[in-house]
């Protein structure tokens, strides 16, 4: 075998092997311009695309219908490099699992924070996940929802603005950020463990 045939097969196994370690997650908490740049920093993170899911209409639009769906974020991640747990513990100190009617300053169904699994074993470790949300905060409820995966719609065409706003428009992010209130309620709830 030549030299060329070697690095054609060498490329073609570290491909499928990349490939067989990328899994997908899909979380809802509040705006997905946050939840976005909240999960891109992590290591073994390979993208975070910004879309909807959870409802039942085909192909919702930010600026049009999007009835009935979330805010949400797709992650394909390396799991050999993060776990699904290691998601999910991330999850957790990027949202405010107290607030039934949307998230921070962002109010309504589409903005409410929600784990949406795709197998048992997700289902185990969300619902796992979250009863040690409720036993630490047993005075409040954490209304957090942990669904069934459905379809994930990425927003795209003209909307498509929306896919890494905070490194496009970090000016305008960071003020609504910070308008928003979300890293101080973090901080109010979470202290030392707040990541962003």
């Amino acid at each position: 075998m030549n030299k060329c045939m070697k690095t054609i097969l060498l490329m073609l196994v570290l491909t499928t092997s990349q490939t067989a370690s990328a899994e997908k997650a899909y979380f809802a908490g509040g705006c997905f311009w946050c939840m976005e740049s909240d999960f891109e920093g992590l290591s073994g993170v390979e993208n975070v695309v910004s879309g909807f899911t959870g409802g039942t209409l085909k192909n919702p639009t930010y600026n049009g219908n999007h009835q009935g769906h979330y805010e949400a974020i797709e992650i394909t991640y390396d799991s050999t490099i993060i776990s699904y747990q290691g998601l999910l513990d991330h999850y957790w100190v990027n949202i405010d699992p107290f607030d039934a009617a949307g998230q921070f300053c962002d109010k309504g169904h589409s903005y409410l924070s929600a784990i949406f699994v795709s197998t048992a074993e997700e289902r185990r470790l969300a619902e796992q996940s979250k009863q040690k949300v409720v036993d630490m905060f047993s005075q409040q409820k954490v209304v957090t929802a942990v669904l069934d995966a459905g379809e994930f719609f990425p927003i795209t065409g003209d909307e498509s603005y929306h896919q890494d706003y905070y490194k496009k428009s970090p000016l305008r992010y960071n003020l609504y950020r910070y308008g928003c209130g979300r890293d101080a309620r973090l901080r109010e709830i979470w202290g030392d463990q707040v990541t962003h």
